[in-house]
């Protein structure tokens, strides 16, 4: 069964979807059979990934709102292992429309199951609210991912998402544990970016990443060539960081393959 995990934080601009696609991508490359589903109006992940929005004619709002079957909609990436599920300006007006739905917060939920059984990761990339949609990703959820950028007012506005988190493992999700705070776009040169490390780590300790996401030109160039940055260029900052990301979400996980050439002892 897919490990299935959201990517939240309310605030927008912290690198939640650079996450979502990148990490995605790179688990990928590391052999692992994933899934990202854009659930994100804007549909920046979409076409991150290198698709026009304007030519999608079947998104995961129809999946919401029509019961779509999602096996009909899922999208070959560029990226071997990486199959995406597209989002559509028209999921601005979802959460209107799931208003009156039986089970709205499980909606989601209902449509993963249809697809988990073929994939080691799910992602979510959720929009920056904490809105219908966004409590639905977070209800079909093993775990969710949050982004802190290392800026002035890093912290602002977690309370309230980690109020939310707290809401659906008691109402609607037991098993919704928090996979980590990810530090993105750290600038080693700024003082700044170094108080807000010590400051996340004081605050949440064991549950921040060792990977520290740098800021990066070739990660900020990529999504404008619709390429995830390890295929934009493997050897940049960008692409190692979240290749290590990868690797340290594996081991977390004990999901590591060892190749049977690295079991051999000299």
């Amino acid at each position: 069964m897919a490990k299935i995990i959201a990517l939240a934080n309310q605030k927008g601009g912290v690198g939640k979807t650079t996450t979502a696609i990148n990490l995605a991508s790179s688990l990928a490359v590391l052999e692992q059979k994933v899934l990202l589903i854009d659930a994100d109006p804007q549909a920046n992940a979409t076409s991150g990934m290198g698709f026009d929005i304007r030519t999608i004619k079947t998104s995961i709002y129809e999946c919401l709102i029509e019961d779509l079957d999602p096996n009909g909609i899922i999208l070959d990436t560029q990226v071997e292992n990486l199959d995406l599920i597209p989002s559509h300006i028209d999921l601005v007006g979802a959460e209107i429309e799931m208003t009156n739905m039986p089970g709205r917060e499980k909606i989601l939920r209902e449509v993963i199951r249809k697809i988990e059984p073929g994939y080691d990761f799910i992602f979510i990339d959720c929009s920056p609210s904490l809105g219908l949609i966004t409590l639905n990703a977070l209800t079909a959820s093993d775990s969710v991912l949050i982004p802190v950028q290392c800026e002035y007012y890093a912290l602002e506005g977690l309370g309230k998402l980690l109020n939310t988190i707290k809401i659906v493992q008691n109402r609607l999700n037991t098993k919704l544990e928090i996979e980590g705070f990810l530090l993105t776009m750290y600038d080693a040169r700024l003082r700044l970016s170094n108080q807000v490390v010590e400051e996340v780590k004081k605050h949440f300790q064991k549950m921040v990443f060792d990977t520290i996401i740098q800021r990066n030109i070739r990660l900020s160039e990529s999504p404008s060539f619709g390429k995830p940055v390890v295929m934009y260029d493997v050897n940049s900052t960008g692409a190692v960081n979240y290749l290590n990301l990868a690797r340290e979400l594996l081991q977390k996980n004990n999901m590591t393959r060892i190749s049977n050439s690295e079991k051999v002892i000299d």
